[in-house]
């Protein structure tokens, strides 16, 4: 049957007429009981409540009224109901707090501060020093652009035992500040986050680029952990001309990650170039060298200078197995060393001339061996190398010009007979030439002879002739083979043949190198891996990178932040905003598919459900960050195609989601219901 209101209300209204309040409020009770949401009704017997001198249950009338209409966003009738209850109960705390934030919600801070102050000088009345200081946080964050307020509403936060308060008046406050340029002040505060929660990654970075920004690398290196973090504090370190620095700290990343190649090459190079041998052999090794031609390089020149010359050699070697291309570099790491050690320049040079001379290409090894004994005019096994590459490749210019040098090397070293065998040669190849006649002058008197003019005399007269200038062939007409005799004898071995009688052959000790090795086809066969990406042959290229992904690693920060400024939108209602920092947060692929996720619920709460279904599209493409969070937007999606009238696509995603997750939620009876409707159309 039916509940009777009016017939209640007339009851109740003569029983007023009557005196007989508590009979009316009885009725009223029926009333409210039956029609829970008859605000009048509820309001009149509040009404009854207070008349009748009960007080307290006249409030919580007026309290449940009011709550629900503030719950609703009917902040004015709320707002009339509270102040009705302060009438009768001044004072009233839950009221005073619900009036305040009221207020707040309406930009009316003024008013909201007068009842907040309201609360706290009674909690300080009854001695509540923690309720007081609550309520004092509240209003020093009333306003968000009063950054001051906001921070000493955190300090007290702090006092009170409220970390999560003041971390979040703490964070929000540097952001602010950093984003209106007042770097140096958001730098303070942002100190103070890392203090209570060193473990924000978000933090952390700003704090890290501040402190770069700034120029107080200790208090970067002091936030720095990661070995990206230490590669943007080397690179700010280097860009500042604190080269030393940057490569103290390019040490503790190649310590973190021993994987790093690029650092660890970059640092070997470095230190190489510095002289300080140890620290560069500490971070290249023949295994971290891998199949980098240039890395092997690196570590010849490390092997070369600090003495291990077997060690050095063979990292030449690979170099050029790998690359012959690297000859040139080959020969310049033997011209710088040649300014420290002779033998250790010897063994770089030697190498490229054994690679050419595998090639067969002997023009290569002797303009190498060249580029050494211009520089090192003394060394004399290099010279009898020179010598014997331009007898086996017939470069006989290039060869007296070495012997020259030679006999120089060997008078040099007081080896007499070496240098008159020589110096005699030479004579008798060019008797005009003083200079060969003076060497062998030196070499006479070297070994004892009392009268060398006399000796050159006897020499040049042709009375006593040196042996390369002796016309008779005494195997004319022989075979030596098999003792017969043949009709024309052949060049000796380790001479050409000169093109017309007379004639001598030069060779240019001009070359270049990379000309060469170009003419060379060189194939590697090597029982590992592709080589690996080119490492950089200077710091400036490894900082350069760093700077690179401090870059990206910006962007995600930024998409990050824009994800956690969404949230905060949409917690204050400020949807609009929301959404353009959800679209904003979606570019990032980490960021995606939370984001799009959001803005697809945000939407959907909007009654915007073709736009939702484009987002959660969007956000199923990306990874999910829990199999449970997938299956979640699945359905979401599929319930909105459906909504929208997409019964085929909703059908599809279902089915998807039965297959991954048979059994999940109402998707089984989802699937029959779409089924028919298909089947129907």
């Amino acid at each position: 049957m039916a509940f009777d209101r009016e017939g209640a209300l007339k009851k109740a209204e003569k029983l007023l007429k009557q005196g007989r309040i508590d009979g009316a409020i009885e009725e009223y009770l029926r009333i409210v009981e039956a029609q829970p949401r008859d605000w009048n009704s509820a309001n009149a017997l509040g009404d009854l409540y207070v008349r009748a001198g009960q007080i307290e249950k006249g409030v919580a009338q007026y309290t449940l009224i009011a709550d629900h209409f503030a719950t609703e966003g009917f902040y004015p009738k709320a707002s009339a109901l509270y102040k009705k209850i302060l009438k009768v109960k001044p004072g009233e705390e839950h009221t005073l707090l619900q009036l305040g934030d009221l207020a707040a919600r309406q930009g009316l801070l003024g008013d909201a501060k007068g009842h907040f102050q309201a609360v706290a000088e009674a909690r300080r009345g009854r001695g509540d020093r923690k309720g007081a200081a609550a309520i004092a946080i509240r209003i020093g964050t009333l306003d968000p652009d009063d950054l001051e307020a906001r921070l000493g509403a955190a300090r007290m936060a702090l006092d009170a035992g409220d970390r999560a308060t003041a971390l979040r008046e703490l964070r929000d406050v540097a952001i602010e500040l950093d984003n209106g340029g007042k770097a140096a002040e958001a730098l303070g505060v942002f100190r103070q986050v890392f203090e209570l929660a060193p473990d924000d990654l978000a933090v952390r970075n700003r704090l890290l680029r501040g402190s770069l920004a700034a120029g107080d690398f200790a208090a970067a290196r002091q936030v720095a952990t990661s070995a990206a973090d230490l590669k943007q504090v080397a690179a700010a370190l280097e860009a500042a001309g604190e080269s030393a620095q940057a490569l103290e700290v390019l040490t503790a990343v190649a310590d973190a990650d021993p994987e790093d190649l690029e650092v660890r090459a970059g640092l070997a190079q470095a230190f190489a170039r510095s002289g300080d041998l140890e620290r560069a052999r500490r971070f290249l090794t023949p295994e971290t060298a891998g199949h980098s031609a240039p890395l092997w390089m690196t570590l010849a020149e490390i092997e070369l200078r600090s003495g291990r010359l077997d060690e050095g050699r063979a990292a030449v070697t690979q170099a050029l197995t790998l690359d012959l291309s690297q000859r040139e570099a080959a020969v310049a790491l033997g011209c710088r060393l040649a300014e420290v050690s002779a033998d250790a320049a010897y063994v770089a040079i030697e190498a490229v001339a054994d690679a050419a001379l595998e090639e067969g290409d002997f023009a290569a090894a002797a303009a190498a061996l060249h580029e050494l004994v211009t520089r090192v005019g003394d060394h004399i096994v290099a010279l009898m190398r020179l010598v014997e590459v331009c007898v086996d490749g017939g470069l006989e210019a290039t060869m007296y010009s070495a012997q020259a040098q030679l006999a120089d090397a060997y008078l040099g070293a007081g080896r007499g007979l070496e240098a008159r065998i020589i110096s005699e040669d030479l004579v008798a190849r060019e008797p005009w030439d003083r200079a060969n006649i003076e060497r062998f002058r030196r070499a006479l008197v070297m070994l004892g002879e009392t009268d060398p003019d006399a000796v050159i005399a006897d020499r040049l007269s042709g009375d006593s002739p040196f042996m390369v200038t002796d016309k008779l062939d005494l195997n004319e007409g022989l075979d030596l083979n098999d003792g017969t005799e043949f009709a024309a004898a052949s060049p000796s071995r380790g001479q050409a043949a000169p093109a017309d009688p007379g004639e001598t052959a030069e060779v240019s000790l001009d070359l270049d190198l990379s000309e060469a090795a170009d003419a060379v086809e060189l194939v590697v066969d090597l029982d590992a891996p592709a080589a690996e990406a080119p490492v950089p042959r200077s710091l400036d290229q490894v900082f350069r990178s760093f700077r690179d992904e401090s870059g990206r690693d910006s962007a995600e920060e930024a998409a990050a932040e824009q994800y956690r400024l969404a949230l905060t939108y949409r917690d204050m209602g400020m949807v609009d905003d929301a959404i353009e920092s959800l679209q904003a947060a979606a570019r990032s692929p980490r960021q995606r598919f939370d984001a799009a996720s959001l803005l697809g619920h945000l939407l959907l709460e909007r009654g915007e459900s073709e736009a939702a279904v484009e987002w959660l599209e969007r956000a199923a493409e990306a990874p999910a960050p829990t199999q449970d969070a997938g299956r979640a937007l699945l359905y979401d999606l599929a319930e909105t195609l459906e909504k929208v009238g997409e019964s085929a696509r909703a059908l599809a995603v279902f089915v998807e989601l039965e297959a991954d997750s048979p059994g999940y939620r109402d998707v089984t009876g989802r699937i029959d219901r779409l089924s028919k409707v298909q089947a129907r159309g």
